[in-house]
């Protein structure tokens, strides 16, 4: 995430549905529908680690049409080397069984990412108040088309990038020891491929650009 465009979004008053789903999907309790409530409140404080487990669809090797290219059977061949690294000291491990948070929680977009497609989760981080999880996917145009339209109607800010389009959104709120906590999404669409970020206090500038880089090339 650049961090002009990180900024604008912290800055921008977003639709309340598209906050109070982010903060109660990611509070450890929290169904995975949009409920409504303060951000600020404790029911609404972000967690990495949620009650029930997240919908972790089984990896699938393929190279649909105009995905652009093969889903990697493991996580690892979704970053370059140097990104790997850098996720590995700054926030291991990858994919602890205790983080079940889903990479997004837009109810559009989850019921997409829900829906069978192939695709492969990643998550960084021990279940704690910090991480996050990225699922790499591949879609066909009509629903690339149609994320994108739910995504800009729930307040995320979208613009072209790399090729394709970028949509990102960050909000706080403040834990149970009156600490800001910072959380967001970012989305990645380009053909039939999508990539999904939801992360908690943690959000690794260039993760995005790194994840298109080595898929895209």
């Amino acid at each position: 995430m650049s961090p002009a465009v990180r900024r604008h979004l912290l800055v921008r008053v977003v639709a309340a549905s598209a906050v109070l789903a982010v903060a109660c999907v990611l509070a450890t309790g929290c169904r995975p529908e949009p409920e409504p409530g303060p951000t600020t409140s404790e029911e609404a404080t972000p967690s990495a680690t949620a009650e029930s487990p997240a919908p972790t669809p089984t990896p699938v090797e393929t190279n649909l049409p105009d995905a652009g290219f093969i889903l990697p059977e493991t996580c690892e061949g979704i970053y370059s080397a140097e990104m790997l690294a850098s996720l590995q000291a700054e926030n291991p491990p990858l994919n602890d069984p205790g983080v079940t948070m889903n990479a997004t929680q837009n109810v559009d977009a989850l019921e997409l990412l829900s829906s069978g497609i192939p695709t492969i989760r990643c998550s960084w981080g021990r279940p704690s108040e910090s991480g996050l999880a990225t699922n790499v996917s591949v879609i066909d145009a009509a629903a690339g088309t149609a994320l994108l339209g739910a995504l800009r109607a729930a307040g995320f800010g979208c613009q072209p990038m790399w090729d394709g389009t970028l949509c990102e959104i960050a909000q706080r709120t403040v834990n149970l020891d009156d600490e800001e906590v910072e959380f967001g999404e970012t989305h990645y669409v380009r053909g039939d491929g999508w990539v999904s970020t939801a992360w908690v206090d943690f959000a690794p500038e260039g993760y995005t650009e790194d994840i298109v880089g080595a898929l895209w090339g």
